[in-house]
């Protein structure tokens, strides 16, 4: 386990050092046609691009729709120029010969992936829906990569009951499709079921490997509370990438991951990496201001912020820079991202987005408590996973229901389940709960173990965690119990 952890830090250390080499390696990658898994478009033709049988040394690299479609087909992140491109493409091609059901399945991933990039999930995910739904109207029977399509999309809309029927439906289609798999991780993990998401990800490591796998496993492995084993999931899957949009978003999630633990440092310089390889990278913009909040910089944490709302105005960022306004006692600022959030959120319903579990936790910290607790219930009924237990364990305690809420805090780290994940924010959830019902041993366990597994988790709540504790005593040494 120590030789994980001291490799995971010299991947950290090397990240920023590894973005400043990339563009030739990028490059001799391109010509010797390494786009693993993926997908050359030509003309009306949608080949496969296997590695090492690309073209001849010399030759010119795909073009970016080629190497946007090729991230496409095999389920990795592609750049946005691309997108557009590839886009643009398959929209002509779709124009001239409207029954070509490959070509609407490719476009409407495309517009799942561009939409995910860019947060316009009003205009594009509606659009994304037409271009499956036809291609599997032209294409009825075995259309696996239509069936596919809408599992993807329903995952981006965290809608799992909808995303675990696409995706069963395209595994009956094709059993062999790897990246149905990845499909079925996610809903899995979205209803809670994670003994389900650990089969399918076990199924999917039979039949591929490669760092789309990976980035599929190191989420697993983060449910389960195996962090190390995440990490160096998520840096052998950066190694691997095969354009610099891919291993920026592995390393993206990298930096998530490292902050999650209190890394501070390491997760600024992943981020930092993410975005030398892909300026577009606004998730990991967003983790730089939540990174340099941390380290309390707190004047380029805005800025950081304000440029990630930018470009992919995700209700989530709203939340976080509100919270880091309001730690800094600027109300006004707060209640402007507050506003933006309620705004962005009925937005991306308008694309078919669900977003209550975002609008219920911020309605509990920062508006009606009981509404919160009225659509956690509801989301909890449609889709039990971790984090909405969590989330209605919250606004339960804020509704002063201190006594249910405890139940579901408990079920955000159910082992029964096969879930453990190791969340600060869940531990200080919990640890807040078990306060108000004066289970003292317990609460100061849990408070300690929040401000253990990240003391920055929140510009907020850490803060309130630490007076909470204080106010309890010191911590006794003893380990914490298993549920």
């Amino acid at each position: 386990m120590d030789s994980v952890v001291r490799n995971e830090k010299n991947t950290a250390r090397e990240a920023a050092r590894e973005a400043a080499r990339v563009a030739p390696r990028y490059r001799r990658r391109a010509a010797v046609g390494s786009l693993v898994g993926g997908l050359v478009l030509a003309g009306g033709a949608v080949l496969l691009w296997v590695p090492g049988e690309g073209p001849e040394r010399g030759a010119a690299a795909p073009a970016a729709g080629a190497r946007a479609g090729a991230a496409v087909g095999a389920g990795v992140p592609a750049a946005l120029p691309g997108l557009a491109e590839l886009i643009g493409e398959r929209e002509s091609r779709v124009r001239e010969h409207p029954r070509d059901a490959a070509s609407w399945a490719v476009l409407g991933a495309a517009y799942v992936e561009q939409g995910r990039r860019t947060a316009r999930a009003d205009v594009l995910y509606p659009k994304a829906e037409r271009a499956l739904r036809t291609s599997l109207k032209v294409r009825p029977q075995g259309n696996a990569e239509a069936l596919d399509g809408l599992a993807a999309l329903a995952n981006a809309r965290r809608d799992f009951p909808a995303a675990l029927k696409w995706a069963q439906a395209a595994h009956q289609a094709s059993p062999a499709r790897w990246t149905t798999y990845g499909q079925l991780v996610d809903a899995y993990t979205g209803l809670g079921d994670h003994k389900k998401a650990r089969t399918a990800l076990e199924r999917l490591r039979k039949l591929r490997s490669g760092p789309a796998v990976l980035a599929r496993a190191a989420g697993v492995y983060w449910e389960q509370g195996l962090r190390e084993d995440a990490q160096a999931a998520l840096a052998d899957a950066a190694a691997g990438a095969s354009s610099p949009a891919e291993e920026a978003a592995w390393l993206e999630r990298g930096g998530r991951l490292a902050f999650e633990r209190g890394e501070r440092e390491s997760a600024l310089r992943h981020f930092r990496a993410a975005l030398r390889l892909d300026p577009d990278q606004r998730a990991a913009r967003a983790g730089q201001g939540r990174a340099l909040a941390a380290l309390g910089r707190t004047a380029p944490a805005v800025t950081a912020y304000r440029t990630a709302l930018a470009g992919q105005p995700l209700p989530q960022y709203a939340l976080e820079l509100g919270e880091l306004y309001e730690s800094l006692g600027r109300g006004r600022e707060a209640r402007e991202q507050y506003a933006l959030l309620r705004e962005r959120v009925r937005r991306d319903a308008a694309g078919g987005v669900d977003g209550e579990l975002v609008l219920g936790l911020f309605e509990a910290d920062h508006g009606d408590p009981a509404s919160a607790v009225r659509r956690l219930r509801a989301e909890w009924e449609r889709q039990p996973g971790s984090a909405v237990a969590d989330a209605l364990g919250w606004a339960l305690h804020r509704a002063g229901a201190d006594q249910e809420a405890l139940k579901y805090a408990t079920t955000a780290t159910d082992r029964v389940h096969g879930g453990a994940v190791l969340s600060a924010s869940y531990s200080y959830h919990r640890g807040m709960i078990e306060r108000a019902l004066e289970r003292t041993a317990n609460a100061r366990r849990h408070l300690a173990e929040a401000l253990r597994l990240n003391p920055y988790f929140s510009p907020l709540h850490a803060r309130t965690a630490r007076a909470a504790l204080a106010g309890l005593g010191e911590v006794p040494d003893e380990p914490l119990p298993e549920s």
